[in-house]
């Protein structure tokens, strides 16, 4: 079992000498939770020894982003809490003089040019760049700060991140406390690989956690949670280095839908460095259908009077997959001979489970669309407008093409055209339109609505 520290101190303003006692860190008791919404929650259980002499625990090693309005601590039934404190003392010259004010230092004195002796004495006062020291002869002399050479770091300052707690103790205890608190800057995202072969894919997902929370957790029980939750307050992340880890196919990553949201359980412990992202993989599906899809969404005819040019956006849809997806990045690369070439990124919301997956890859060299006004009569009551759609298509293949046009569906409004339309989306006068290799089609549509 691996032992820890935790410190017993005499006195609640920290002043005094430190008692150390054991802290065991119990096996599979500590967890992490992180959100995406830049906060995770940690659940620690230690093994505490206490006697009826001590008021104050030092609780060492916390995250120095905690949430200290969030602690919720649990200590044994005979040990009675009456306040507690967040302690970080970063090291600094001036916090390390003052706390040595009256205590046994040595300093570093020129003797030449070109060599010093070192002497000892007691630290008197210290006041920006010059401190007193009475020498061990009983001389009182005036020193350079930087010259004060410091043998150790007095007890009273606590370099590590820590909680302190006021206690009051009935008798010896020897029994287990348990900690939750929130931590800041630590979040994670789903980003997601698309490996695309004509009409079949295969999809990876990674959940990556950045951890900036200024602690690092080892061995910990991990778990993500999907979902928007309210915060009080935004905070931005960076991240600097990288890690992945991945799994066989005995060990997969669990979903569970909880209030709303969607709870991941890694199946293994995990330890997250400070300052690093690290990256878990979380899905593996193969051999997908999907399908394939030119489109673009052109001018509402009531408010159009210039010819426009239009690219066509490359869509894939995937079928429906039986698991929920976070919200991430997806990356769909296509191989080319030996070489994978990434086709797009597009950004998945969250997504339930059996629902279609359409991700936009980017535009269409080959393919455009040029609308332009044939005629068009406005009066006080009516527009009546003849519009032209164009597609061109430069490719080697045929292609099939979807030409989306805003217009409303009143019924004294009218659409008349050659080709067969259907209203998609409510109000998007949808054609569907096949265009031959290296060669032009045309259509006209008659648009009337009231103003």
């Amino acid at each position: 079992m691996k032992r820890f520290n935790v410190v017993f101190l005499t006195s609640s303003l920290l002043c005094s000498a430190l008692v150390a006692a054991a802290l065991d860190k119990r096996s599979n008791e500590d967890s992490l939770i992180v959100y995406n919404s830049n906060v995770g929650l940690v659940h620690e259980k230690r093994e505490l020894s206490i006697v009826t002499e001590e008021q104050s625990i030092l609780y060492e090693g916390i995250a120095n982003t905690i949430d200290v309005d969030s602690i919720n601590v649990v200590l044994p039934q005979d040990i009675e809490l009456k306040s507690q404190q967040y302690r970080f003392d970063k090291l600094t010259q001036s916090k390390l003089l003052e706390a040595h004010i009256d205590k046994s230092v040595e300093v570093r004195l020129p003797r030449d040019g070109q060599s010093f002796k070192i002497i000892g004495g007691t630290l008197l006062s210290s006041e920006g760049a010059k401190s007193i020291v009475r020498a061990m002869d009983g001389n009182i002399i005036t020193v350079n700060s930087d010259d004060v050479i410091f043998r150790n770091i007095p007890q009273e300052l606590i370099t590590k991140a820590s909680l302190v707690w006021n206690v009051a103790v009935k008798k010896d205890v020897n029994a287990p406390m348990e900690l939750d608190y929130l931590i800041n800057n630590i979040s994670w995202q789903s980003n997601y690989i698309l490996n695309l072969s004509e009409d079949k894919a295969s999809l990876d997902g990674w959940i990556s956690i950045d951890n900036r929370s200024g602690k690092a957790y080892e061995d910990v029980d991990l778990y993500v949670l999907a979902g928007d939750i309210n915060r009080a307050r935004p905070a931005p992340i960076h991240y600097k280095e990288t890690r992945a880890l991945a799994f066989g196919d005995a060990a997969q990553v669990t979903d569970q839908a909880h209030e709303g949201y969607h709870f991941y359980t890694v199946p293994f412990k995990v330890s997250l460095a400070n300052n690093e992202k690290t990256q878990i993989k979380f899905i593996t599906q193969t051999q997908l259908p999907i399908q394939r899809k030119l489109s673009v969404i052109l001018s509402d005819p009531r408010y159009f009077n210039i010819e426009q040019e239009h690219a066509l956006s490359q869509f894939v849809t995937l079928s429906p997959l039986d698991i929920a997806l976070p919200k991430g990045v997806v990356r769909s690369y296509s191989k080319l001979g030996a070489t994978n070439i990434l086709l797009g990124e597009s950004n998945l919301a969250h997504t339930p489970k059996e629902t279609p997956i359409e991700l936009e890859l980017g535009k269409s060299f080959d393919l455009k669309v040029v609308e332009s006004i044939i005629s068009r009569e406005d009066d006080q009551e009516h527009l009546r407008a003849n519009i032209k759609y164009k597609i061109k298509n430069s490719s080697n293949e045929m292609k099939r093409v979807e030409l989306l046009i805003p217009f409303t569906k009143d019924k004294d409004a009218t659409v008349e055209s050659q080709e067969a339309f259907i209203f998609t989306k409510g109000n998007l006068v949808t054609f569907t339109l096949e265009v031959d290799a290296m060669s032009t089609k045309a259509i006209s549509v008659n648009f009337i609505s009231n103003k």
